[in-house]
C-alpha cells in the first residue's frame, strides 16, 4: 500500500504546487484559466487522440463493461438524489448533488496517473469511463436543470446538449482517433512525433491547473460536502466494484480494475463549471471538489492498492 503511495505522491505534490501558486497570487486566476485551456483543447485532446488512434474500437467498446459502470453510477446518482430530495432540494439542485456524486476528474487526473501508475493499457477502460460520463451524464444534468426551469424538456435543450458534445475537444480527439484507427494506417512519423510532444504536456499542465483552481475555491457547508465526498469517494467505487465484480462480472479483471479505480477519483472540475453556469448550488460543488480532492490523497492509494493487491 505504502509503494502504491508513494507512486501517487507525484500527482498530488504537483496539484499542491498548482495550488500554492494559486494562493500566493503568482498564478492568477486568469493565468489558470489561460492554463486550462492550453490542456482541455490542446495538450489533453493530443494524449487522447493519440490513444484512441492506437485503439481498435473492439478494445474501447465493451457493452459489458459499459453496463456494469452505468449500474454502479445510477445506483449513486439515486441515493443522492433522493437524498437531496428528502432535504427539500429542488430537481435542479438534487441534479447538481448527484453529479457530484459520481463524475470523477477522469480527464485531468486519471488518465495521465493511471497511465504511469496501471500502464498505456489501462487507456483503453479509462476512454470509455470518460465517454460515459461525458455523453450520459453530461447530457443528463443539462436536461434535469433546464428542464426542471422549463417543465419540459424542449427541442432547443436537446440542441444544446448535442452541440455541447459536438463541441467537446475530448469527444472529439476520441471520435477522430478511433476512427483513424479503423483505417488500419500508422500515423505519419512527424504527426505522430506532434502528437507525442504535445499530449506530453498534459500530464503537469492539467495537475498544475487542478491545484491552481483549487485555490480560489471554499470549503463551506462543510457538511453538505462531506456526504458528496463520501459519496464519490466510498460509494461510487464501491458501487461500481459491485457491479463490475458480481452483477455483471467484466471479462477482463484489468479492465474491472481500472473502472473501479477510476471510479474513485476525486470530484471533477466539470461539475462546477456546469453549476457555475446554471447558476445552481456552484459553492456547495466547489466545496465538495477542494474536499474530495484532499481526501483522494489517501483514498485513491488505498482503493489502488487493494485492487492491485499494492504491487
Amino acid at each position: 500500500m505504502l509503494a502504491i503511495f508513494l507512486k501517487t505522491l507525484p500527482f498530488f505534490a504537483l496539484i499542491a504546487m498548482g495550488y500554492f501558486a494559486g494562493r500566493t497570487k503568482f498564478f492568477t486566476a486568469e493565468a489558470t484559466a489561460y492554463l486550462t485551456k492550453f490542456v482541455f483543447w490542446f495538450a489533453l485532446s493530443a494524449m487522447l487522440f493519440n490513444f484512441a488512434a492506437n485503439l481498435t474500437l473492439a478494445e474501447i467498446l465493451d457493452w459489458q463493461f459499459i453496463t456494469a459502470y452505468l449500474w454502479g453510477c445510477i445506483t449513486v446518482y439515486l441515493i443522492a438524489t433522493a437524498v437531496g430530495m428528502v432535504r427539500g432540494l429542488p430537481v435542479a439542485e438534487a441534479a447538481v448533488e448527484a453529479q457530484v456524486a459520481i463524475i470523477g476528474n477522469v480527464g485531468f487526473l486519471g488518465i495521465p496517473m493511471f497511465i504511469l501508475l496501471l500502464g498505456p493499457e489501462s487507456a483503453g477502460p479509462m476512454l470509455m469511463v470518460l465517454s460515459v460520463d461525458l455523453i450520459v451524464f453530461s447530457s443528463l444534468i443539462v436536461i434535469l436543470i433546464t428542464g426542471s426551469r422549463e417543465g419540459r424538456v424542449s427541442v432547443t435543450t436537446l440542441r444544446t446538449v448535442g452541440l455541447g458534445l459536438i463541441k467537446n475537444p475530448m469527444i472529439v480527439s476520441i471520435v477522430l482517433g478511433i476512427a483513424w484507427s479503423s483505417t488500419g494506417r500508422d500515423l505519419w512519423t512527424p504527426v505522430n512525433e506532434f502528437l507525442t510532444i504535445l499530449g506530453a504536456a498534459a500530464t503537469p499542465g492539467a495537475l498544475f491547473a487542478i491545484g491552481a483552481s483549487l485555490a480560489g475555491k471554499t470549503a463551506e457547508r462543510l457538511s453538505i460536502a462531506g456526504w458528496l465526498t463520501f459519496c464519490k469517494l466510498v460509494l461510487h467505487p464501491a458501487a461500481v466494484a459491485l457491479a463490475a465484480l458480481v452483477i455483471f462480472p467484466v471479462a477482463d479483471p484489468f479492465a474491472a480494475t481500472v473502472m473501479i479505480a477510476a471510479a474513485a477519483l476525486p470530484v471533477a472540475g466539470n461539475v462546477y463549471m456546469l453549476a457555475q453556469h446554471y447558476g445552481v448550488a456552484p459553492q456547495r460543488v466547489s466545496a465538495a471538489i477542494l474536499v474530495s480532492t484532499a481526501v483522494s490523497i489517501v483514498t485513491v492509494s488505498v482503493v489502488i492498492g487493494l485492487l492491485t493487491g499494492g504491487t
